[in-house]
């Protein structure tokens, strides 16, 4: 039995059906289990739960083999924070494993997850992995670039960002940082691969899609996925710096927040060709897998 935490996240929407359909059993950890229902199907056991509280970890972990953890916040919200979720609901769920004895344990962190404060998110991943790494479990780390599929995830930010704009304009930073698009779909593909795979024990895993862009190639790529056309207004970044405070006062869920603001002075980019060398396929370029989300989400 496999527990997924994060289920209902665009990760999990795509993890938790390529693992049901190799024929695993899953247990899904979820905080809302009929909105669980309705995303994931009759399929994988529900259990209710939050990494953030422990008591609820030691029934979710009974007589699971393998967790999968994806839960992660981008953003944090009044006691959703970056070191209660990315950090110690991590530590929270790795405890719960190894008292259950459980032994294999697979991590979603991201590109870029790096040991410096002053990169508040990235900082967070990483003090997660690192409750992973001084674990005694069988564990494996994926660190993929940004994720595109079903569910909430960049490209909605962008879309937010768009509308926000008054035609034909459409706000960009003025930064030359790549991004590594990677269809959550391909991820999915990844993990279940890594689960049947030994010699993926001990391994952490930096992959992104096949091509490096910016954002503003993204957004190309994007538009004319949607046979939209827009005119691409660069804003400087010292201007965006300004902007941003004002915008995370007024608004409730702004399009862009300082945290992330300040992840663009970091490239968020690896090999293009990581997910062929490590798992034998090639991942969808970005213009495909956006033509294949529109698809399925008609």
């Amino acid at each position: 039995m496999i527990l997924v935490t994060g289920a209902t996240g665009l990760a999990g929407r795509h993890i938790v059906p390529a693992l049901l359909e190799a024929g695993c059993r899953v247990r899904c950890l979820a905080r809302d289990t009929e909105k669980a229902r309705a995303l994931l199907g009759e399929k994988p056991e529900l259990y209710p739960g939050d990494v953030t509280d422990p008591a609820s970890l030691s029934g979710a972990c009974r007589d699971i083999e393998t967790v999968v953890h994806l839960v992660a916040v981008i953003r944090e919200k009044g006691a959703v924070t970056f070191d209660r979720v990315n950090a110690q609901g991590v530590r929270n769920v790795v405890d719960a494993a190894e008292r259950s004895g459980c032994r294999r344990f697979i991590h979603l962190s991201a590109l870029g997850a790096r040991e410096d404060p002053a990169y508040r998110y990235a900082y967070s991943k990483w003090l997660g992995e690192e409750a992973v790494r001084r674990s005694g479990l069988a564990w494996t780390i994926f660190r993929p670039s940004v994720l595109y599929g079903s569910g909430f995830g960049f490209f909605d930010r962008m879309a937010q960002s768009l509308r926000t704009a008054p035609p034909p304009f459409a706000p960009v930073p003025a930064a030359r940082t790549r991004f590594q698009p990677l269809a959550a779909a391909d991820l999915a593909r990844c993990v279940t691969l890594a689960l049947k795979d030994p010699g993926s024990v001990g391994h952490i895993y930096e992959i992104g899609g096949p091509e490096q862009l910016t954002y503003g190639q993204m957004l190309d790529v994007w538009l004319a996925a949607r046979n939209r056309r827009r005119i691409k207004l660069p804003v400087p970044l010292p201007l965006m710096r300004l902007a941003v405070p004002v915008m995370e006062r007024l608004l409730a869920d702004p399009p862009v927040t300082g945290v992330e603001l300040k992840q663009l002075e970091l490239d968020n980019i690896t090999d293009p060709d990581a997910v062929e060398k490590y798992f034998g396929f090639k991942p969808r370029p970005l213009g495909r897998g956006l033509k294949e989300m529109l698809r399925t989400s008609r």
